[in-house]
């Protein structure tokens, strides 16, 4: 059975993300959506939130489980007994920033990590900026699916 991990803090989850879930899952037996936990970082959704918005997004996805960690991925995927870590590329400069990652992380557990590319017409969404258009009364529901859209609008308002 092969089975693979896609990290990510999933502030919320967009439809970026959901594009590349569904990519992968139909790529592995198993696909674990990871909730990564930064102690440091405080999100407008709390850990809770995101994991219930994500199994409501992904629920069409037999094959996908929702999770949360806090700590090193390697170790996650060590204790999972997973082989491949899947990330959502928008750009180069996205490639830029996990490629180093990416080379750690098979150097630490022998993990490959398989890049896939968002949808082109979704490539200038990030959470963060459909956060703030958000906040600044911009209209962000194309780029959300509607459950997160709604509780984006709801915690806005």
């Amino acid at each position: 059975m092969s089975g693979a991990v896609c990290p990510g803090s999933f502030d919320p989850v967009t439809s970026g993300h959901l594009f590349v879930f569904e990519r992968a899952a139909a790529r592995f037996d198993e696909l674990v959506i990871l909730v990564t936990v930064n102690p440091k970082k405080s999100g407008l959704f709390s850990i809770e939130e995101r994991l219930d918005l994500i199994r409501e997004t992904t629920a069409h996805l037999p094959n996908v489980r929702v999770d949360s960690w806090q700590g090193l991925l390697v170790d996650f995927v060590r204790e999972q007994g997973l082989d491949t870590i899947v990330k959502g590329l928008r750009g180069a400069v996205d490639f830029e920033y996990e490629l180093p990652m990416a080379q750690m992380n098979r150097d630490l557990t022998g993990a490959e990590t398989l890049f896939l590319l968002t949808d082109p017409r979704l490539a200038h969404v990030s959470s963060s900026l459909v956060k703030e258009v958000a906040r600044l009364g911009g209209g962000v529901e194309d780029f959300l699916p509607p459950a997160v859209h709604r509780q984006l609008m709801a915690k806005l308002l």
